[in-house]
């Protein structure tokens, strides 16, 4: 499985920018995939995780209301639609995979920069 992010960039707070995530080769053994972020001096956080077992999103309490995660399960990719951008949410995203047979997947990081 290999998973291409694009769509990160530079915006003023309270902008907007959307995320993609595209997966290739067995992409059907993906259950959880989404988007993970890290700022400069901190650790990797979850942002958004979603699960093909039953459908569920799970969001960081710091982007719930203004994170939106989409998954096509036809086309494998996931997008995260990100509103109200604030200066903490600079960082770079990192879109994830897990197939639970195989392993965990990781995008190379696209940087999101958000200028207060």
């Amino acid at each position: 499985v290999q998973l291409q992010a694009s769509g990160g960039g530079l915006v003023q707070a309270g902008g907007v920018l959307r995320l993609s995530c595209q997966a290739t080769g067995d992409t059907v053994s993906i259950n959880l995939m989404g988007w993970y972020r890290q700022a400069p001096g901190k650790q990797r956080e979850l942002v958004a995780l979603s699960s093909r077992s039953d459908g569920a999103v799970k969001y960081a309490d710091s982007v719930r209301g203004r994170f939106t995660m989409s998954r096509d399960y036809g086309k494998s990719t996931v997008s995260l639609q990100m509103n109200s951008l604030k200066a903490e949410d600079t960082g770079v995203y990192y879109c994830y995979g897990l197939a639970p047979a195989m392993g965990s997947y990781w995008g190379q990081g696209t940087q999101v920069t958000v200028s207060s």
